[in-house]
C-alpha cells in the first residue's frame, strides 16, 4: 500500500514537472509574446522575461521588435524624361504593434518588401533623371511616405528609406560626360575672358599713368630686364628706348644750324655795288638714250638649240 502511494506521488510529481516545463516560456528583451488561446487573440501582450501559459490551450508567438534592414531588389523603369534606369534601395522598418503584425497581415516582411518595390517603380516614373542623381533626399522622403501609409495598418513603422544606386546605360553615361566636359570648357572660357577684360582695364590705367610720367616707363623697362636676366638660360634682347632716338634726332637737327651760323660770322661784310654773277657754263648736251626695246614675247623668241646626249 505504501509502495503504491509513493509511486502515485512520484508520477504526479513528474506530470507536474512536465506541465510546468510545457507552460514555461522565456521572452527576450527585443521580443514581445502574443498569446492565442484556442485560436483567439489574448489582449495581454507578454513582455520580456519568464512567463507562463496554459499548456495544450494557449499558443505563444514571439515577434521581433528590432529595426529590420531590408534591401529592395533593383527595379528597372523609365523616368519622366524618357531615360531607362535601374534603381535599388534599402528600407529600415520595425514592428510597433506585435498583435497587428500577426493578425492584420500574413507575412509583414514580405508585404513590406513588395510595397517597397512597387513604390520604387512609381517614384522612378514620376521623377526626372536629374532628381534621381542630385535630389535623392526629397525622393527618399516621398518613398518613405508611400510605403509607410499602408504599413501603419500592419503594425509596422517605416523608419527610413534610402536609394542606394542608380545605374545608367552606357550611351547616357557618355552623353553626360560630354555635357559635363562642354560645360566645364564654357566656364573656363568665360573665366579666361573675364580675366582678359580685367587685365586690359588695368593695363589701360597703367598706360595712362605712365603717359603722365615717362620715367616710369624706363623704370618698368629696367624691372623687366632684371626679371629676364634672372634666368641664366635665356637670351636678353635690349630694345633702344624711344627717348634716346628722339635725343639723337634732335642733336642731328641742331648741328647744321650751328654750322650755318658760324659760316656767316667768318665771311665778313659783302662788297658794295652790284656784282655780276658769273654765267653758268652750259652743260654739254647729253646724247639721247635709245628707246628701250620691247621684250620679245614667247612666240617671237627663237628656240634655243639643244643637244640630246645618248
Amino acid at each position: 500500500m505504501v509502495d503504491a502511494l509513493v509511486t502515485l506521488i512520484v508520477v504526479l510529481a513528474c506530470l507536474g514537472a512536465l506541465g510546468v516545463l510545457a507552460a514555461a516560456r522565456v521572452v527576450k528583451q527585443y521580443e514581445r509574446g502574443v498569446v492565442f488561446r484556442l485560436g483567439r487573440l489574448r489582449s495581454d501582450i507578454r513582455g520580456p522575461g519568464f512567463t507562463m501559459i496554459a499548456p495544450f490551450v494557449d499558443r505563444l508567438q514571439k515577434v521581433n521588435m528590432q529595426i529590420v534592414t531590408m534591401p529592395v531588389p533593383a527595379q528597372e523603369g523609365i523616368t519622366r524624361d524618357n531615360v531607362t534606369v535601374r534603381v535599388d534601395a534599402v528600407v529600415y522598418f520595425k514592428v510597433v504593434d506585435a498583435a497587428e503584425a500577426l493578425v492584420a497581415v500574413e507575412d509583414y516582411r514580405f508585404a513590406v518588401s513588395q510595397m517597397a518595390q512597387t513604390s520604387l517603380r512609381s517614384i522612378i516614373g514620376k521623377s526626372d533623371l536629374d532628381d534621381l542623381l542630385s535630389n535623392r533626399e526629397k525622393l527618399n522622403q516621398g518613398l518613405e511616405l508611400m510605403i509607410d501609409s499602408p504599413a501603419v495598418g500592419w503594425g509596422v513603422h517605416i523608419d527610413r528609406v534610402e536609394i542606394k544606386d542608380v545605374s545608367l546605360p552606357e550611351t547616357m553615361k557618355r552623353s553626360m560626360a560630354r555635357q559635363a566636359e562642354a560645360d566645364r570648357e564654357r566656364r573656363a572660357r568665360v573665366i579666361n575672358a573675364d580675366a582678359e577684360l580685367q587685365a586690359s582695364k588695368k593695363l589701360a590705367e597703367a598706360a595712362s599713368q605712365m603717359a603722365d610720367t615717362p620715367s616710369a616707363l624706363q623704370l618698368r623697362l629696367l624691372q623687366t630686364v632684371m626679371a629676364v636676366a634672372a634666368e641664366k638660360n635665356s637670351t636678353l634682347v635690349l630694345p633702344i628706348p624711344v627717348e634716346l632716338l628722339r635725343f639723337l634726332e634732335k642733336g642731328q637737327q641742331e648741328i647744321p644750324a650751328a654750322a650755318r651760323t658760324e659760316g656767316g660770322a667768318e665771311g665778313g661784310a659783302p662788297a658794295a655795288g652790284p656784282v655780276a654773277a658769273p654765267e653758268r657754263e652750259a652743260a654739254p648736251a647729253q646724247p639721247a638714250q635709245p628707246a628701250r626695246q620691247a621684250m620679245p614675247t614667247l612666240t617671237e623668241r627663237e628656240p634655243e638649240p639643244h643637244t640630246v646626249e645618248r
